[in-house]
């Protein structure tokens, strides 16, 4: 005969696996954010590498929606540099939320499998 389910258990199981659903989204989702702030930052560099070659003299335009306004090359410089900066500032706390997402459903797993334990040891 089979034995009865224990539904405390179940429900738990059904928990993890929303759980674990939800996180490998969000995951994947900070991983795309990465990957497009890594381009982002990769882009601002080589502009960035390409503008300093150029004389000091050079009228340099910043793309505006649809038209082109006229900006120093120091502005232009720092636009860059900011851009950069803040890319690797919001890599850093995307690492660290995919960081804790993961430690979250291994907390989870754990949980699950100390219940199981404690299950069998009655």
């Amino acid at each position: 005969m089979a034995a009865p389910i224990d539904l405390e258990l179940k429900k738990a199981f059904s928990e993890l696996q929303v759980k674990m659903i939800d996180t490998q989204q969000k995951v994947k989702m900070a991983d795309l954010q990465i990957d497009q702030l890594t381009r982002v930052q990769k882009h601002a560099k080589l502009t960035h590498a390409e503008i300093t070659t150029l004389p000091d003299n050079t009228r340099l335009y910043e793309g505006v929606g649809r038209m082109f306004i006229l900006q120093s090359k120091e502005e232009i410089n720092n636009q860059l540099t900011d851009k950069q900066k803040t890319a690797d500032e919001k890599i850093k706390e995307l690492e660290q939320k995919k960081v804790y997402l993961e430690r979250s459903v291994k907390e989870a797993e754990d949980n699950i499998r100390e219940m199981l334990l404690s299950r069998r040891g009655h």
